[in-house]
This record gives C-alpha cells, structure tokens and sequence, in this order.
C-alpha cells in the first residue's frame, strides 16, 4: 500500500542526507532529488512482483529509437496516485510542490514518434499488460533550441541528468557486449518505472548506455599522451551521447547505424538471456516474446536474433521462421524519402556480420518469388542491386515479420494501394490498421486539472481508464456547460500567456483566440503555408480590409533537425514575421505571432489545454497520423486541417461541422501529379498570395545567408530533388485562408464555438492510447 506520509519521511531523510537541508526549504532540484527517490521506494515492492509476473508467461517488447517521456515527477506520482496528497502535505510545510516544474528536461525523444512510444508503455502499465520498452540512453536529449537576434535557430546540448537521475536505475550486472568492426562497447541497462494509474501493475523501460571496455589506457596516459588514452572511451561514449545525429556526411550515417545495432543487439541479447533460464532450446522463444519494431530504427533486430541464434546452432530456416513469428512492424511513413535504406558498404564497416544476414534473407526471399513466378522489382526486393547496393529496411520488414500496421485508417490503405502495395499483393494477411492514440492520463488529467474536474462534474469519473466515457458528454453539453468550458479555457490562456511573458518576453491578450501549431519543422508539415497566411491577414489589417476579424495569437512550437537548412529557414523567417507584426501599433491589438523556444514535451503540456483552434496543415497523404491533433481535440480545440492522417478520424468521430477541413484529397492530389501540376500560375493569379510570397525576395526582411530566397524558388521552381511546391503549398492557400477566416469568425460567438469544442472533447474516446494498446495486444501480440 502506497503511503504518502511514509515517502515523505523518507524524503526529508535524503533531503538531510544529500542536501543538509529539509523540504520546505530545499531548492526545486533538492526537493525534486528527494521526493523522487523516496516515491521510487514506495513503488519498489510493486515493481518488483510486477517484473516477476511477467517473467511467468508472454510478454510483449516495444523497440524505439525514442522515448519522448516528459517530466517524470509529476507524471509518476499521478500515476502512483501520490500527487494531490503530496501537493497537500507540502504546501502545509510551507513548500510549493510546482517548483519542481522546470527541474526534468525532455531526454530521451524528439517527437510524435517517442511520444506515441512512451504513451504505449503508459497504456500497457494502466492495461495490466506485460508490455516493457527498450531504447538508448541518450546523455543528452534532441538539443536545446534557442533564437539568435535574427531569429535564427541555435542548438546546445540539453544536459537532462544535470541534476541527477532519480527515476532509473543503473543494472551493471545485466550489462551486455556489443561487438562491431569499429570497436566493442559495453551497453549497460537502465531500467526507469512506468507506473499504472489505478493498478499496481508498472512496466519497465530499459535504456541501454554506451561505455568502454577499457575506460582509459594507463600505459597511454603515464606517458602523458591523454587524448589518446581516453579515445576509446570516448569513442564507446559518443554512440549515446545525442539522439539522432547529423547524418549529412558519412560518419554521421555510420554514427547512426552504430546507435541502431546498440539498440537491437543489446535488446535481443537481453531477451535470450532472460529466455535461456527457464528453457533449454529456442523453439518457443516466439511463444514468449513479442516484439514491436516502431519505424525502420530497430529493423536490424530482425537479422540479428537471427545470427544469435545461428550462433547457438540453430539452422537459418529455422531461426528465420522464428523472427518471422517474433516480429511485428509499424510503418510510420508514406514517404519513400523517409523509409530507411543503408548502403551495404556501409554496414559492411560497422557491422558485417548484419550483412551476411541481410543477404540471406535476400536469398530467401528470391527463391520464395521464383517458386511463385514473381519477379523481384526495385518497389519488390530486400536488397537493391546495382552500383551501390542497398539494404530496404521497410521491406525487409515487412517480408521478415508476421504483422505490419499502419497508424491511422487512410495511411493504412495508402501503404496498401500505393508504398507497400506490390507487398501487400503478396502478404494481405499481414496488413493491418493500428490508429495512433495518446495517453488521457497525462494529456488531459495531468496538464489541464480545470478541464479534467469539470469533465468529471458533467459525465462522472472513470474516463481516466475508459476514455469512451465522454461519449456521454454528447447529449448534456448546454448554455451552463459552454460557460464553465469557456471559463476554463480563459484560465488556461491566462496561465499560457503569463508563462510566455516570462519565457519569450511577448505579451498576449488572454481573450484572444489562440491558433496553435505545434510539431516537429518539416516542410510537409507546412508551418510555411502558416506563416504566409498570417502575412496575408496582416496586409488586410494594415489596409482595412478585414474589419470583422476577431483577435488572435498564432502560437508556433518547433525544432528543426541541425542539418535540415530549409526547415531552419522557414523558422527564421517566421521569427521575422512575429517581430514585424508584434511591434506595428496599427495591428497589434488584434495580430500577435509567438514562436516558442526550445517546444517539448513539457511546453506541450502548457499550450495544448488553451488551444481554440488546432493547425493539422500537412498534404493529404503525407501525414501518417498525427498525435497533436489528438491531443488538442481532448482539451477542446477545433481542427483546421486536411483530409490527412489521424484528421480524417477525428472528424469521423466529432462531425465535419465541428471543425475545419479544407485542401486537396489524396486523389485529387495524385490526380494532378499525373496531369501536371503549375505553381507559378497560381502564384500570378492570386496577387495577394503573390505579396506575400515576394516577401522571401524583396527586402522586407534580411537574407544574409540566401534562404528565402531559396525557399521563394523552391515553391515556384522546385530544386533537382523535387517538383515545385513539392508539398502544394498554392494548390491549397486559399482553401486554407477561407477555412481559417470562418473558424475566426465562427469564433466571435463565443457559445456556438465553445459548442463545438465540446462536441470534440465528446468524440475523443476513439484516440487513447489505450484503445490502440488493447488493439496490438489482440491482434498482433497476442498477450
């Protein structure tokens, strides 16, 4: 039984211990130090008959590159169900519990992807489910994004452990050797908690750090010659020192295999090893372990339980068939540029041995199409020949496993008719629909308290574990209920807005209405297409044009990967608009723009429960899901988006007439790939679009470096990678402005929007994680 008096002496113990200070007047990382490790002895016993239950029978395990898990604190003790008792007992010492807020970093993800990760496990735990994660113990997380004067992006390392890690524990004794041609390393597990809400059930998530085998060469460093006696070390160390690093040159493509094989290698190992004490062959290790590969990152799990079991004995079509009924995979992406495929070479010069796996699994392959009369096509094929062979990770997946899923209903059937389509002849049995979810635990309860205590006024409680439960909201939203919403969601943006005061230094009216974007920069994602569309409102401001318009603050969160120029430059120059627009006195009033620094998962829990309206922007078919948009949905913000991704569902689930679709459908858009698709027409037929576009190019704002320009003729000409508006920017505009405008206008009577907030909030059972989880544990995992 979990006791919040009993943690807090044991707080107070370390506090003395560690900090010779006690907890009402400990600093917010003393006090974050205490109360953490004391919360990791309450749960311990748990933990404990927790992991010795799944030991007894099967057991899932999801492999990730990334664990986007947010601040831990907080999440853990609410989970635990020690947060509101511990918030108590602390303000009656005179300690105030949020000072903690800004302790934890975001470690070890980046975005939708670690995020989805880390809210399965959260799922499973809840689920009672023997689900437990692995990944890479990054020392530093993604970076820390800050602006320069110009707007630019800056990175830094974020040092997340700064403070410490109270929430994992270090397993020195269940550290593995990870052999490859550039040198071994030994992968030491730590194992963090992930605590059930409502259950006594936590799960474990076991990320793996690169160290030496040999720490320092002593004979080296007594002769004085000190970087040369540490090179090994900090060659071992440098595999997870940052999470997905620049791949631009060679030796950051071979970083990045390095951080693959780590993962897989250590992961497999560790499941033999746990497998190997209760049995003596490997004929049921697929009847014990189920594993998830999440994207292309960990596919080289595949050909390395093979060799390991090859290792063992055991004969190659035999090993095969076991991987075959171990793995399953979740395609994330219906962009071919984004589907991983490794020059053999390569791999070859880290890890050769994968190789001759690759190999003959490709032979396998290539006799299993020539008995079917199939001839392997460059769209069909595990490895592509030619002068530079290449290993396809997607389909080497897909051929290797037993279960492949997509993440939202329209990306499913476009993996089938379009990416995946000759696999899908093949295979149509494996293909299966897994919609993304969130967590409500922390994305609803956590982040926005208000919201959660009038959702369980109006509908009771339990859509904590049952999401479904706000159906019921369906039938008893009225006049009253609108007004306690609205009243919640100015509470909301009057915390937002007094937070970015004191972050970004931008002053926002908390009765405006806030249209949010929040995601990782991409172009597909079309910030761009945003951005414009602010410059086109701005010129009507400052012209008198648009007199009904109802205040707003366009909110941006995003980082752009360190070697992606574009998307960099897309950051800046809405930087440059923000600045423009926030200091004219003739519009300000009514035009705010805020770009947010360093967005991560822990900003995401500030802006996402003030959101009015929710920008799911990208092209139909480029999106695989989305989770923002869920997300936003939950705390009652209306979405202005395309028929893409996870949008299509949500609009399913809460009516068309309660949010805002605009855009090309995914047929249309084929439709004019293949009959020809003019940018530049559009560009002169529509002059407002074309004022704002000529911004990139005519002066008004600084282009040292050539980027806008840049981005100007990529639109209008395209590059020798791409067609113009390669993401149909213009094809889209003004669809995009008229639906954006009506939401604005929609907006100024206040009831009928908080109405269709609602009609939301009602139509997001659909989207928990939990949903998603109980639908991978029944079909494809079986536990």
């Amino acid at each position: 039984m979990r006791d919040v008096e009993r943690m807090l002496r044991r707080a107070e113990e370390f506090a003395a211990l560690e900090a010779h200070t006690d907890l009402a007047h400990a600093d917010a990382n003393q006090m974050h130090s205490a109360i953490s490790r004391a919360a990791m002895l309450e749960i311990g016993p748990d933990w404990l008959k927790s992991e010795e239950k799944r030991a007894r029978g099967r057991r899932a395990c999801y492999l990730s590159a990334e664990y986007l898990v947010g601040r831990m604190v907080y999440n853990n003790l609410y989970c635990a169900g020690l947060l509101e008792e511990t918030k108590r007992r602390m303000a009656e010492k005179g300690a105030d519990l949020a000072r903690m807020e800004d302790v934890e970093d975001d470690a070890f993800g980046n975005g939708g992807l670690g995020r989805l990760a880390a809210c399965f496990l959260d799922s499973a735990a809840t689920m009672n489910l023997p689900l437990d994660g692995y990944g890479l113990r990054y020392r530093y997380g993604l970076f820390k994004q800050s602006f320069d004067e110009d707007g630019r992006q800056k990175e830094s390392p974020d040092d997340w452990a700064r403070f410490g890690d109270p929430w994992s524990v270090r397993r020195e004794d269940e550290s593995v050797i990870v052999s490859m041609r550039t040198g071994d390393v030994r992968a030491v597990p730590y194992d963090m908690p992930v605590i059930g809400y409502g259950t006594d059930n936590i799960g474990t998530l076991r990320l793996w750090q690169c160290e030496s085998l040999h720490e320092v060469d002593f004979d080296l460093f007594n002769r004085q010659k000190y970087a040369q006696a540490s090179a090994d070390k900090n060659r071992a160390e440098d595999i997870t020192k940052f999470l997905y690093p620049n791949d631009t040159m060679p030796a950051g493509k071979a970083m990045r295999v390095k951080q693959q094989y780590v993962l897989v290698s250590a992961s497999i190992q560790d499941m033999l090893r746990r497998y190997r004490r209760t049995h003596d062959g490997y004929d049921d290790f697929a009847a014990e372990y189920a594993v998830q590969l999440n994207d292309t990152h960990p596919v080289m799990a595949i050909p390395e339980l093979i060799r390991l079991l090859e290792l063992e004995g055991v004969e190659f079509e035999d090993a095969f068939a076991i991987a075959q009924r171990t793995f399953a995979y979740t395609n994330h992406t219906v962009m071919p540029e984004a589907l991983e495929k490794w020059d053999l070479r390569l791999l070859r010069s880290v890890v050769p041995e994968i190789v001759e796996v690759m190999e003959k699994i490709d032979g396998r392959f290539c006799r299993e199409m020539a008995k079917r009369g199939v001839t392997p096509t460059e769209e069909l094929c595990i490895i592509q020949r030619g002068t530079e062979p290449r290993v396809h990770m997607a389909q080497l997946a897909v051929y290797a496993s037993h279960a492949v899923n997509g993440v939202a209903e329209i990306h499913t059937e476009i993996l089938k008719k379009s990416v995946l389509s000759a696999w899908y002849a093949l295979y149509p049995e494996r293909f299966q629909n897994k919609t993304n979810g969130i967590t409500q635990r922390r994305w609803l309860g956590l982040c926005n308290p208000e919201l959660t205590a009038l959702l369980t006024d109006a509908v009771g409680d339990g859509f904590q574990t049952d999401l479904y439960r706000l159906d019921a909201l369906k039938t008893r939203i009225d006049d009253d209920l609108c007004r306690r919403f609205l009243a919640v969601k100015a509470e909301k943006k009057r915390q937002l807005a007094e937070y970015i005061r004191k972050a970004e230094g931008v002053e926002l009216k908390s009765d405006m209405l806030f249209d949010v974007q929040v995601k990782r920069l991409h172009e597909y994602k079309r910030q761009l297409m945003n951005a414009l569309s602010i410059l086109v409102l701005y010129h009507r401001l400052k012209a008198g044009t648009l007199p009904d318009f109802y205040p707003t603050a366009f909110l941006f969160g995003a980082k752009a990967a360190p070697g992606y120029d574009r998307a960099k430059t897309i950051i800046r120059f809405i930087n440059q608009i923000a600045e423009m627009v926030n200091a004219d006195a003739d519009t300000n009033e009514r035009l705010r723009v805020v770009f947010v620094q360093n967005y991560n998962c822990s900003y995401a829990e500030r802006i996402i429960p003030e959101a009015d309206v929710s920008e799911q922007i990208s092209p139909a078919g480029t999106e695989a899901s989305g989770t923002s948009n869920m997300k936003l949905m939950l705390n009652g913000a209306v979405t202005l988006g395309t028929f893409d991704g996870a949008n299509v569902e949500i609009v399913e689930q809460a009516g068309r007439e309660n949010n805002y679709i605009f855009g090309a459908t995914v047929e249309e858009l084929e439709a004019l790939k293949a009959t020809g698709y003019h940018p530049r027409e559009i560009y002169d037929a529509n002059p407002e679009l074309r004022r704002a576009m000529d911004t990139l190019i005519d002066g008004t704002f600084p282009d040292a470096d050539g980027g806008l320009h840049e981005l100007y003729n990529a639109l209008l000409d395209g590059a020798s990678w791409h067609m113009p508006d390669h993401y149909f920017l213009l094809k889209d505009f003004d669809s995009y402005l008229e639906a954006k405008l009506r939401a604005n206008r929609d907006y100024a009577n206040r009831m009928e929007f908080a109405q269709k907030c609602l009609a939301n909030i009602a139509g997001a059972g659909k989207f928990s994680s939990d949903r998603t989880i109980g639908e991978y544990a029944r079909d494809i995992w079986r536990i």
